[in-house]
């Protein structure tokens, strides 16, 4: 069942709110809300040119700034991204939530992440729900590139892989085939895009390599390894590293939160993926 906004945010923010309504103390008193992680995941991606070989992204989802995430969170988060020293960063969608005029406080902080190949961002669910086009801007005064449906080439010497960026897949036009074209075919492929459980419908892709997705914040309170509720587009692959068909997946736990601001076994995260031509033993 595919929910509209307003079902989704009254159902989340329900939910959400009574199943930590019990043991609320102890998740107040260990709250991870303001204490961002480092997470390093190596994925081995097929015929990739040696010279990409620990080549580092630095990704980052799910900022929603205001009410809950402040923007001395997002410093944080950008510090820790910057001392990764990162190839390429990309910022995976949801940078508002109830304020979309935010992304003019958001975006130049995001514009504070140096990476050698450039930053990109997509789109996300709530961004098109809030004001898009306010969105977008934000984006363009900052310099900072958005793949909508587009591609391009990421070049070492003679070698190179794609980058792609799709539209949102729940609330916007996702279309691969348009963001491939003038991209050759039998590079390794970066897909970007916003809802991980649409992995299922790419994965038999052979073009796409990897795919980077936010949206699930990880459900934001997890125990014993899952989360207590998990939204629509974000149930199956609710948090790190899948094997999707011959794809990988990487779903990150964002930055910010919605409905409360509790993290608990769930901090916000940088996630930090380094491209190999094999896993290291």
């Amino acid at each position: 069942m595919k929910l509209s906004r307003r079902q989704f945010i009254k159902f989340s923010t329900t939910a959400f709110a009574g199943l930590i309504a019990t043991p609320s103390i102890h998740l107040v008193t260990n709250n991870e809300l303001n204490h961002p992680v480092v997470k390093t995941i190596h994925v081995p991606i097929r015929n990739l040119p040696e010279a990409f070989d620990g080549f580092r992204i630095v990704a980052m989802t799910d900022f929603h700034l205001y009410p809950y995430t402040r923007p001395e969170l997002v410093r944080k988060a950008v510090v820790l991204a910057n001392q990764l020293k990162p190839d390429l960063g990309v910022f995976l969608g949801d940078y508002v939530w109830q304020d979309e005029d935010a992304m003019f406080d958001l975006a130049p902080l995001l514009a504070g992440l140096n990476a050698k190949h450039g930053i990109y961002s997509i789109i996300g669910n709530h961004d098109i729900w809030a004001d898009v086009e306010l969105v977008k801007q934000g984006l363009r005064e900052s310099r900072i590139p958005l793949l909508l449906n587009q591609g391009l080439q990421i070049s070492k010497g003679d070698s190179s892989i794609n980058l792609v960026g799709l539209d949102d897949g729940w609330s916007g036009h996702a279309d691969l085939s348009l963001a491939y074209e003038g991209l050759p075919k039998n590079t390794p492929t970066i897909m970007l895009l916003h809802e991980p459980d649409l992995a299922d419908q790419y994965a038999h892709d052979p073009r796409v390599s990897l795919m980077l997705a936010g949206h699930t914040h990880g459900g934001q309170v997890r125990f014993k390894n899952k989360p207590i509720i998990a939204p629509y587009l974000g149930k199956k692959y609710n948090m790190g590293l899948y094997q999707v068909g011959d794809m990988w997946l990487y779903t990150g736990a964002g930055v910010g939160v919605i409905s409360v601001p509790i993290r608990y076994n769930c901090p916000p995260e940088v996630s930090e993926i380094i491209l190999v031509s094999s896993i290291s033993p």
